[in-house]
């Protein structure tokens, strides 16, 4: 994360698994002991609730013609087809507006009911699902992970005993982050991928550190669903905030998005433009409370008044105040100004402190924001892989409420995104003089390993291919350098859709090791973020 430039942290740590799902690297802080105050030194603390509201309102009313005018520029630079911002003052939505068209393609404008993917903002309505089974009696949020679900198990004994259910939410496993997400891309289900992450090493002091995951939701989804007695966490979430909020237009699947007739289509960001991308249940859809909802503007602005609300919305108590703070409480320290607490993100500002969370796909980026203490929310929803607008909008967007110093976030974020892209496109790029390639026939063999099971390399043509025998997905292996091979999805049958989102990079390495017995019996598979796994040949 040091190749980030921008004065705040808040725009950049979470969407970097954003630009990994863009980039086709398979996907996106310390313990706080004491929760740090909010600090606000403003008029919030001078004056009544309602007052507080009216102001914050004349506020956003005076900035919207500079609001506008930062979004249509910011879109330009990123090539973003399409925008939708609201902006919550109390109880009440005081703006909302939608920005360009719904893909390239159609050219049909976008409105505020026009449906997005919001990716990662999902997380903070799975934690509000298990605040609201708490509320009830069905858990509690220091419950034992094992004991609600006897196959959840970590390689560290200990820390399997230890997990809790609020840590399944926390980011600070130790795990390393966006652990094993690849092995969802290649079609692996929900049980498979909470079943392997018992064979990952540790990266980290159990609590200790901050790391971006994903497949421990997919285990509190489980649980919430138990809790609730119910099939699945999407059916806890309809029943227990969408329904409720009379949030209609939301919905967590790929046909839900596709079959509705005022929707966006997701655009894949790349330096030289935004591509139409196709829609896939694989990803996000197959990651559940991780990042499946498809929501509006004028549905989220419901989910913000319920937030702003402490619970309760349109005079109805849905969640207590407790247990919704809770999830608002920091856990993890991400920066000196930055905290993460359950899929909420908590970040001071000079003049109030802003909870929020980002959220990516493969071509979908979104923000939702709140100062609770000042009553004002803000949600911006944009049909392009969040490489940092959706955050920079949203950020300075509460700088001007807030009356912070100005920073260009755009600005900053578009110049980190092409330096990223840039640096990965070099990390693929064939050496100039590569050492010789060894025939392909002698590495061609079958392998396994624990968390992807077999594995079978075979030449098709003048190239090397693995197949997945779980799934069915097929990596071809281009020769980079020796006995290194560049890795790439092919675009085959369930994959053909992940393959063209993931684009035209490479996403990750292979490499043919000796064993011990001196012979080509292991197989490496690298990617970019750091993860590996080594096969065996059978």
């Amino acid at each position: 994360m040091n190749h980030r430039i921008l004065s705040s942290l808040a725009v950049t740590v979470l969407r970097i698994g954003c630009y990994r799902c863009v980039r086709g690297v398979f996907l996106s802080f310390l313990i706080i002991a004491v929760f740090v105050g909010f600090n606000l030194e403003n008029v919030a603390q001078a004056v009544e609730p309602s007052k507080t509201e009216a102001v914050m309102e004349d506020r956003v009313q005076a900035r919207i013609p500079d609001i506008e005018a930062y979004i249509a520029s910011g879109m330009k630079g990123f090539d973003v087809p399409g925008v939708a911002i609201g902006i919550v003052a109390g109880d009440k939505l005081v703006y909302a507006k939608g920005f360009g068209v719904r893909s390239k393609g159609s050219g049909v404008p976008v409105d505020t009911r026009t449906i997005f993917q919001i990716g990662s903002t999902t997380k903070a309505f799975l934690a509000t699902t298990l605040a609201i089974m708490i509320d009830r009696g069905k858990l509690r949020w220091d419950d034992r992970v094992v004991d609600l679900d006897p196959g959840f198990q970590l390689k560290d004994p200990w820390v399997t005993r230890e997990f809790r259910v609020f840590d399944l939410l926390a980011q600070r496993s130790g795990l390393p982050p966006y652990v094993n997400d690849g092995l969802g891309l290649l079609g692996f289900d929900e049980a498979s991928l909470i079943r392997s992450l018992r064979y990952v090493e540790p990266v980290s002091s159990f609590r200790s550190t901050f790391a971006y995951t994903n497949i421990t939701h997919l285990l509190a989804g489980r649980i919430v669903a138990k809790a609730a007695g119910a099939p699945d966490g999407d059916t806890v979430l309809r029943q227990e905030l969408l329904d409720p909020l009379n949030m209609k237009d939301s919905s967590y699947t790929a046909e839900a998005i596709i079959a509705a007739a005022n929707h966006a289509e997701g655009h894949r960001w790349a330096p030289n433009g935004a591509i139409e991308v196709p829609f896939t249940q694989v990803f996000p859809y197959d990651f559940g409370g991780a990042g499946d909802i498809n929501s509006t503007i004028e549905d989220m602005v419901r989910w913000v008044r319920l937030q702003l609300g402490n619970g309760s919305f349109d005079g109805r108590r849905i969640v207590s105040p407790e247990n919704l703070a809770f999830t608002r409480t920091p856990k993890v320290a991400m920066s000196d100004k930055i905290s993460y607490a359950l899929g909420w993100a908590i970040q001071q500002t000079q003049n109030g402190s802003i909870v929020w969370h980002d959220g990516g796909t493969n071509g979908f980026g979104a923000y939702v924001g709140m100062v609770p203490d000042k009553s004002v929310g803000v949600i911006v929803l944009t049909n392009e892989t969040n490489v940092g607008f959706p955050d920079a909008i949203g950020l300075w967007t509460f700088d001007r409420i807030l009356d912070n110093p100005k920073v260009d976030y755009v600005a900053d974020t578009l110049k980190a995104a092409k330096t990223k892209y840039e640096t990965v496109a070099k990390l693929f790029a064939k050496p100039a003089n590569p050492r010789p390639f060894p025939p392909l026939a002698p590495l061609a063999g079958n392998f396994g390993n624990p968390s992807f099971g077999a594995l079978a390399v075979a030449p098709e043509g003048d190239a090397l291919v693995m197949k997945i025998q779980a799934t069915g997905a097929k990596l071809e292996l281009e020769p980079w350098d020796g006995e290194v091979f560049t890795v790439k999805l092919m675009p085959l049958g369930r994959f053909a859709a992940i393959a063209k989102n993931l684009g035209p990079l490479p996403i990750g390495f292979v490499q043919f090791q000796i064993d011990k017995d001196a012979k080509l019996n292991l197989l490496r598979l690298s990617y970019e973020d750091g993860q590996a796994f080594e096969f065996r040949r059978k």
